[in-house]
């Protein structure tokens, strides 16, 4: 598997342990300052290369510190970080995310450069030889350029999938609708599938996906696992019961997780059980590439 990651690429900052803000100018000790690699298509990217994939990211970041800490991390991971250019007049997206003792994450995010990443700043004879496309964030292109993109990578025998940033919105799915048809994977989440749609239940909002030109929609459910449908099949994949510490980029490591089981010949229910056994992985520790997992110890995990 050979994987292009394009899109939002992200420096999160965990702060694990936060019950309340301090008053005024007062501080508060807390259990752990963690960053990491994150982002629709950076997070994804972390965790597809631990399950073995040939992993080229591809998106923009500014020339400040949070740059190079994020290239560090994601080169230390093993992905090719070549395809990220530097945006001087833009600093790097980063988030801020206090984790509090039951889970919540809310968070303050700078989107930064990847606002500015324009299909001029990907040189497609990079893309020469790749399996798989993944964009993640197609909103910060608009539709026309990402079915472009997409369009460009089927022509080279790739396979596509997108993931959604945004909160649903059917505005939103106006803007980047004319990705659809050629994505042969969408994979978001339950509430962006209700919010884009409008519809009364999940499996009759991933059929509008569907029937908008999406091949299949692998929606992810949290703790209730996930949902594949395609126009063919609606099927259920329950999550897998493991203590939570950080729920950060499990969506990005179900996306990699279902993404490296289509390259291994699963079908698509399979592959959502390798991506929810994946997303457990992520779930149980702090960031997106929290743990020690590969390829072969999550198949064994999914069982």
């Amino acid at each position: 598997m050979k994987i292009a990651t394009v899109g939002v690429h992200v420096l999160d900052t965990h702060v694990i342990g936060i019950e309340s803000i301090p008053d005024g100018s007062d501080g508060q000790l807390v259990e752990t300052i963690r960053m990491s690699p994150a982002g629709t298509a950076g997070g994804t990217a972390v965790v597809l290369r631990r399950l073995g994939a040939e992993v080229l990211s591809f998106g923009a970041v500014g020339v400040d510190p949070v740059a190079d800490t994020l290239l560090a991390l994601l080169e230390r991971e093993g992905v090719d970080v070549s395809g990220l250019v530097r945006k001087a007049d833009h600093q790097t997206s980063a988030s801020v995310i206090p984790v509090r003792p039951n889970g919540d994450r809310p968070a303050w995010h700078c989107i930064g450069a990847n606002g500015a990443f324009t299909l001029d700043d990907l040189d497609r004879a990079a893309l020469d030889g790749i399996t798989h496309l993944h964009l993640g964030g197609p909103e910060f292109l608009g539709g026309e350029a990402a079915g472009e993109l997409l369009a460009h990578a089927r022509s080279l025998g790739a396979v596509t999938s997108v993931d959604i940033l945004a909160p649903g919105d059917p505005d939103l799915l106006a803007w980047v609708a004319a990705a659809l048809p050629h994505t042969d994977y969408l994979l978001p989440n339950d509430e962006q599938v209700l919010g884009f749609t409008g519809a009364s239940s999940l499996a009759d909002g991933a059929r509008a996906l569907v029937d908008a030109g999406a091949g299949c929609v692998a929606v992810t459910q949290g703790s209730k696992g996930a949902l594949v449908v395609t126009a063919d099949d609606v099927v259920g994949v329950p999550a897998y019961p493991v203590e939570a510490v950080d729920t950060t980029g499990c969506g990005d490591a179900f996306s990699a997780g279902f993404l490296r089981g289509l390259s291994l010949g699963r079908d698509p229910a399979g592959a959502a059980r390798l991506g929810c056994a994946t997303a457990a992985q992520v779930a149980q520790g702090i960031g997106t590439d929290a743990g020690t997992y590969d390829l072969d110890s999550v198949v064994a995990f999914a069982g």
